[in-house]
C-alpha cells in the first residue's frame, strides 16, 4: 500500500520537532551578537568620573560624553564620584553592570591610589576592560621667577639645587601625586636633591608658588598656564615633545640633558569586565572617529588636555607600563598617601 505523504506517525513529529528546535537555537546563537551590537544602544549610557567636576579629567569627559551622545543617538550623562585620588569612585565602577550602559573615564591619579594607598581595592592590570585613551595633560616645571630669578631652565634649577643650603623646596598637587614622583624619578636621575613640601591640590600649591612660599612646582600645564601667560611665573620645561602645543618655544625634560624622558598623565575610556565585546568595538571606533574631529581637539586643548586616541590593547599595555613605573619609584621612596 502506498503511503500517504501527508500522514505523520507521533515518532516523525518528535524527531521534525526537534531537528526545527536545533536549527532555531543555532540561527539564534549565530545572529545574537549581530543583533546585540545593532541594536545597543537602547536607553541612557552613564559615565562616571571619579574626580570632581571641573577638573580635566571631568571636562575631558563632558566633551567625549556629548560627542558619543550625537553619534550614538542616546544620551550620555557624568555621575562625579570623588575621593581618595580617584581610587573611591573607581572602584565601585568596577562593580557596576557590565551591561553596556556604565563607563567611566579613568585619570592617572586613579592609577597612582593602588600603589599609595593601603586599602588597595583594585588593580589597573587586570580589573576594568580598557576601551581607547582620550587624553595626554602635559606636566611642566615651573619657578616663581621673582625667588629664582636667574633661572631660566632645567639645568640652571639643578646646579642651584645642588647648592641651596637648606635643600630647595618644591610642591606639587599633593604627596604621591604625579607631579610629585615625577620630580623624585628627575632628581635621582640628575643627582640633585630638593625637599617636597605637600599640598591638597593643584590650586592651593600654585597660589603659594605665585605668593614665594614654594619656589618650584611640578605641575599640569593647565593649572598654571594663566599665571605663566601673565607673567607671574615661568615654565623652564614641559614634560614631552607634545606638550609644547600648550608652551610653545619651552624645551622638553629630554631636551635638557634627560634622553626618553617622559611624564605626560592622561587618561582613556573603561568599562567593567564582562562587557560585551561587540559594545567595547563600537565605542572604540566611535571614539576613534569623534577624536579625529577638529573642533573636539580644540576644545579639549583650550581645556590643557591634547587628544591622544590609542586603541584598547594599546591603552591596557600602557596601563601596565606606568604601574610598574610610579609603584617602583613610590616603592623606593619609601611613598604613601594617608
Amino acid at each position: 500500500m502506498q503511503r500517504n505523504p501527508a500522514h505523520t506517525t507521533p515518532s516523525t513529529l518528535s524527531r521534525r520537532s526537534a531537528l526545527l528546535a536545533c536549527g532555531a537555537a543555532l540561527a539564534s546563537g549565530l545572529l545574537a551578537p549581530a543583533q546585540a551590537a545593532g541594536q545597543w544602544p537602547e536607553k541612557m549610557i552613564k559615565m562616571v568620573v571619579a574626580f570632581p567636576p571641573g577638573g580635566p579629567t571631568d571636562t575631558a569627559a563632558r566633551l567625549v560624553a556629548q560627542s558619543l551622545s550625537e553619534r550614538l543617538g542616546q544620551n550620555v550623562i557624568i555621575e562625579n564620584r570623588a575621593g581618595a585620588s580617584g581610587s573611591v569612585g573607581t572602584s565601585i565602577f568596577i562593580k557596576s553592570p557590565a551591561d553596556g550602559y556604565n563607563l567611566s573615564m579613568f585619570g592617572m591619579p586613579a592609577l597612582l591610589a593602588p600603589v599609595l594607598y593601603k586599602n588597595n581595592l583594585y588593580d589597573v592590570r587586570k580589573d576594568f576592560l580598557p576601551i581607547a585613551t582620550v587624553y595626554d595633560l602635559p606636566m611642566a616645571i615651573i619657578i616663581n621667577p621673582r625667588v629664582l630669578p636667574d633661572v631660566k631652565d632645567l639645568p640652571s634649577l639643578i646646579a642651584h639645587a645642588k647648592k641651596a643650603e637648606p635643600p630647595l623646596n618644591f610642591t606639587s598637587s599633593g604627596t604621591g601625586s604625579f607631579g610629585h614622583l615625577s620630580m623624585e624619578q628627575l632628581k635621582d636621575l640628575g643627582g640633585f636633591d630638593m625637599q617636597h613640601v605637600a599640598y591638597r591640590g593643584s590650586a592651593p600649591a600654585v597660589t603659594d608658588l605665585i605668593g614665594g612660599q614654594i619656589p618650584v612646582m611640578f605641575a599640569d600645564v593647565v593649572a598654571a598656564l594663566p599665571h605663566i601667560q601673565a607673567g607671574k611665573l615661568r615654565a623652564i620645561a614641559v614634560s614631552s615633545e607634545q606638550a609644547k602645543l600648550l608652551l610653545p618655544g619651552v624645551k622638553s625634560v629630554a631636551e635638557q640633558g634627560f634622553p626618553g624622558f617622559d611624564a605626560d598623565t592622561w587618561g582613556g575610556l573603561i568599562a567593567p569586565l564582562g562587557t560585551p565585546q561587540a559594545v567595547v568595538d563600537r565605542l572604540n571606533q566611535e571614539l576613534k572617529v569623534a577624536l579625529a574631529d577638529p573642533a573636539l581637539q580644540k576644545k579639549m586643548l583650550a581645556a590643557g588636555a591634547i587628544v591622544r586616541y590609542q586603541d584598547g590593547a594599546t591603552m591596557k599595555a600602557r596601563l601596565a607600563h606606568d604601574y610598574a613605573r610610579w609603584s617602583k619609584i613610590a616603592s623606593d621612596k619609601g611613598i604613601s598617601a594617608q
